[in-house]
């Protein structure tokens, strides 16, 4: 889903930079963690990105 990524993005400056990406690994884990809480828990926010990610939430 993100190979576009790694031949770059428009960005909001006009210019095509290649962003970074992550190990699918790292999301599977944060689903597994959620899914061994107790049901009386649960996770309300959690950001799992790239760690040289520009921008959080730009859409």
């Amino acid at each position: 889903m993100t190979e576009r990524m790694t031949k770059g993005v428009l960005q909001p400056n006009g210019t095509t930079v290649a962003e970074p990406r992550m190990d699918v690994q790292a999301v599977a884990n944060a689903i597994v963690y959620m899914d061994s809480l107790p049901l009386d828990a649960n996770v309300q926010f959690m950001t799992v990105m790239a760690t040289k990610m520009p921008f959080v939430g730009r859409g």
